[in-house]
């Protein structure tokens, strides 16, 4: 590839946490950024950014059409082992974030990212662990754009939803453009299940509630494979073409259920045809894609080849389907 401009940005006032990580490079209509939302439990201050620097490598070695990187770090909510004094923490670095405050974040910094640099669709985000969760969540119905559904019997003729903002902060400019293609690896989509799961483990619930609180019902709004229909991917995310889910057997954090309770849920999406603008000369297919990786949960970013791999595979998929150049 050819030689790169590395800087980190701001994207907001609330935190030092709200930058980005930007490689810019040579600019191509044709080709993708590839922008990364990494993972920590929503909560874990040493799983930053620069956790995809290793796999951004290894790509940049490649010959894949890429114009650009980036890898947006988010506000994080408490944890437990990386205690702050409220008293003696400013705001502007404390790290007590509660939903919508993550995903609210990561669509800021998709917007910058895209008034910035004009990619509009052509761009495929990644993201790992807790990281899939909220790039899945920035295309549902029910949460993008930080209007997520509230109760209220006087809604639409009682029918006893209405489209609200979940927080008093104004919200961030809505984009222009969702990514034509999400990579999800070692995702999390459906948390109660996560905790049922893991049941006899109460470090589940405890980073869950910390980051969502405990009601179960805001647990499930906020899953991508528990929201289906108008409030889930399929009624937000209209112009999407592909999606990679992969996971591996030897996950000891995330268990293959979570990949199997997302491809479920993805199944009306995959059957319903994307909406191509009438100038785009394509047709309107749609994939979905299991990809098994291998290695603990951590030991994709750390190492940072199955991530790599995750996304070289989702590039061959766009390829053969007409939306990427051949490298």
């Amino acid at each position: 590839m050819p030689s790169a401009s590395k800087r980190t940005v701001t994207y907001g006032r609330h935190s030092v946490l709200q930058t980005i990580s930007i490689t810019s490079l040579e600019s191509r209509k044709d080709a993708y950024w590839v922008i990364y939302i990494h993972g920590g439990a929503w909560r874990d201050p040493t799983v930053t950014s620069e956790s995809f620097d290793k796999a951004e490598a290894i790509l940049r070695a490649s010959n894949l059409p890429i114009s650009g990187f980036a890898s947006i770090s988010y506000r994080l909510s408490p944890h437990p082992r990386f205690p702050q004094n409220p008293p003696t923490t400013s705001p502007y670095e404390s790290r007590s974030a509660k939903h919508p405050d993550h995903i609210r974040d990561v669509e800021a910094a998709l917007a910058f990212l895209q008034n910035t640099y004009g990619f509009g669709p052509r761009y495929i985000l990644v993201g790992h662990s807790c990281g899939a969760t909220l790039a899945f969540q920035s295309v549902m119905g029910a949460i993008a754009n930080h209007r997520e559904m509230a109760h209220n019997p006087d809604a639409d003729g009682g029918a006893g939803v209405e489209a609200v903002s979940t927080t008093p902060e104004p919200l961030p400019p809505r984009l222009r453009a969702k990514p034509t293609a999400i990579v999800g690896v070692a995702g999390i989509y459906d948390l109660r299940r996560l905790i049922d799961t893991h049941r006899t483990i109460s470090a589940y619930r405890e980073f869950i509630e910390g980051a969502f609180g405990e009601d179960d019902m805001v647990w499930d709004g906020a899953s991508p494979a528990q929201m289906v229909g108008s409030r889930g991917v399929e009624g937000g995310w209209k112009t999407g073409r592909l999606v990679v889910l992969a996971q591996s057997p030897d996950d000891e954090l995330v268990d293959m259920g979570q990949r199997e309770a997302m491809q479920d849920a993805l199944k009306g999406w995959e059957q319903t045809e994307a909406q191509v603008s009438p100038d785009e000369l394509t047709h309107k297919d749609r994939r979905v894609r299991t990809l098994d990786i291998s290695g603990a949960h951590d030991d994709a970013w750390i190492n940072g080849d199955e991530i790599a791999r995750s996304i070289q595979f989702a590039f061959k998929e766009l390829q053969e389907m007409g939306l990427a150049p051949e490298a």
